[in-house]
């Protein structure tokens, strides 16, 4: 398969409600996404790509190499079916109720039908504004997009549930960041990189809907969420009923347990584990402030602005990943309509993080699975 045959299906477009208002000017949506196309760069130039991601896409090294892959993987042009766009969604930011939020400065391509890969969306991070952009200018700077590029990558080849990477495009411009957050800002190269997941969608998609009690919205969201993300659980049937539904929530409880060991086994510390940057796939999402424990120190965030409160601290993510859930659920209550099986999936969700730490330390140990449990007596 070459770049131009590439086949785009783009479902979540097909089913959830559009935004009627196209482009990146600011406003407050009531709609699941809002069409934006990426902002075109001066002069993209393609200076890093993973060589699984193109094989799974089913692109050639050649290809890769090409201008033609830089100008579509910088955001200068688009292929056919492609339908760009940015999502809609809200959170909690470092505990608070932040309303709206969205897609700030990264823009959706299009869904890739690849055969034996599934479907894979095409993100770019970095090209240019969209209607959620709020004051910020859509970029992204080489030095964090290198970050985020490395690090998706080494974090799947640790067996991490995680977004990969495609490409790393410079974009020949210079963007103005205070690196160090203090006051002294100065132009920096500007980058773009492509995003892959399965599913972007976050806890944010369902918190934003249910906060401005737009039900129709929310279970849109839930039902679409569960038809393309996991449709195992529906058993045949065209939407989800009550039941399906707490399945669904049991199951993204269990993915995000199994997320947050992988990220305790390695000393991977998150530093922003807000709402809307929990993958409801449980994939490691939204490489920002991140960093790796050097010595052990339960204390500590590589986030400079958490630094006082150190919310999403290194030995806190088992709890606030809980907390996120606690949102979650709440957030899907109005279509459950019940309280107590949603306490009681959230009730199992601690013990069965501290079987999984206890199996995944004997492990690393080389200890077999009976001395994790005798650790329980």
């Amino acid at each position: 398969m070459s770049l131009t045959s590439l086949r785009f299906s783009n479902r979540l477009l097909k089913v959830l409600p559009a935004d009627p208002v196209e482009g990146p000017e600011l406003r407050q949506v009531s709609a699941a996404y809002s069409l934006v196309k990426p902002t075109p760069v001066v002069a993209p130039q393609c200076i890093a790509f993973s060589e699984d991601m193109l094989d799974r896409l089913g692109i050639s090294r050649q290809e890769a190499q090409s201008q033609a892959f830089a100008e579509v993987f910088a955001g200068n042009q688009l292929l056919d079916g492609m339908q760009p766009h940015a999502t809609c969604y809200g959170g909690h930011q470092f505990g608070n109720w932040a309303g709206q939020l969205g897609d700030g400065r990264a823009i959706n391509l299009g869904e890739v039908e690849t055969g034996k890969q599934g479907y894979l969306t095409l993100q770019l991070k970095g090209a240019g504004p969209t209607p959620y952009s709020r004051s910020a200018d859509g970029r992204a700077v080489l030095r964090s997009s290198i970050r985020e590029f490395l690090c998706s990558e080494a974090m799947f080849h640790l067996g991490i549930p995680t977004t990969r990477a495609l490409s790393l495009c410079l974009t020949g411009e210079q963007v103005e960041r205070d690196m160090f957050y203090d006051g002294h800002p100065c132009m920096e190269p500007g980058a773009v990189v492509c995003r892959v997941s399965p599913s972007f969608t976050r806890f944010g998609h369902f918190q934003l809907p249910a906060f401005r009690r737009d039900h129709e919205l929310l279970r849109q969201w839930v039902t679409t969420c569960i038809q393309l993300d996991y449709p195992h659980l529906l058993n045949g049937s065209d939407s989800p009923d009550r039941d399906t539904i707490l399945q669904w929530f049991a199951e993204v409880c269990d993915r995000t347990c199994t997320m947050i060991v992988h990220w305790m086994r390695v000393g991977f510390v998150h530093g922003v584990m807000n709402t809307d940057n929990m993958s409801i796939i449980g994939e490691t999402i939204d490489y920002g402030p991140y960093g790796w424990l050097d010595d052990f120190d339960p204390h500590w965030t590589p986030n400079t602005t958490d630094a006082h409160g150190r919310r999403y601290r290194y030995g806190a993510q088992p709890e606030i990943s809980h907390w996120n859930l606690y949102q979650l659920a709440n957030a899907i209550f109005p279509l459950v309509e019940a309280a107590e099986p949603l306490r009681e999936i959230l009730d199992n969700y601690e013990p069965q993080y501290r079987q999984r730490w206890q199996a995944m330390m004997a492990a690393k140990l080389g200890l077999g699975q009976d001395m994790a449990h005798r650790q329980e007596v």
